[in-house]
């Protein structure tokens, strides 16, 4: 099930002179330490798209001259409401490094499987039906 959409204003990061992106991160690559780490969907920066509710944002920007640019790059989380959740920001050209795990963590690839093995298949079934899963007794063994 795909989470709904909302309006949100993508804030523009350093200055429109400079590199200016966002991007839905659906996955990072924690092998690599570049912006290339960064898996999703690119969308402008500096004005209202729509975005996937709870997904994480990422928006880099440059400030200064094209020969010595001030990179930032910050993190979000979007809310229902539209609201962005500030959850890191870097500058510097090891700003991709900075924030890889922090956004792998927002994406949940850092988060160890709960072992479920103790739990009765009813009560397992009962809260996956309570989430929207449709269940059916005696699936797949």
């Amino acid at each position: 099930m795909d989470s709904p959409l909302v309006a949100v204003d993508v804030p523009l990061v350093g200055d429109e002179r400079g590199k200016n992106w966002a991007k839905v991160v659906r996955r990072v690559d924690p092998e690599r330490r570049s912006g290339w780490a960064f898996e999703g969907d690119f969308i402008a920066a500096g004005g209202i798209q729509d975005v996937p509710v709870g997904a994480v944002l990422l928006v880099y920007g440059e400030r200064g001259s094209r020969s010595n640019p001030r990179i930032e790059a910050r993190v979000y989380v979007v809310n229902p409401d539209g609201t962005l959740t500030h959850h890191g920001t870097a500058t510097g050209r090891a700003w991709a490094r900075t924030l890889r795990d922090t956004v792998g963590m927002l994406l949940g690839q850092d988060r160890p499987m709960p072992d479920l093995t103790g739990y009765p298949d009813q009560v397992l079934a009962d809260e996956l039906v309570r989430r929207g899963w449709k269940v059916e007794p005696g699936g797949d063994r």
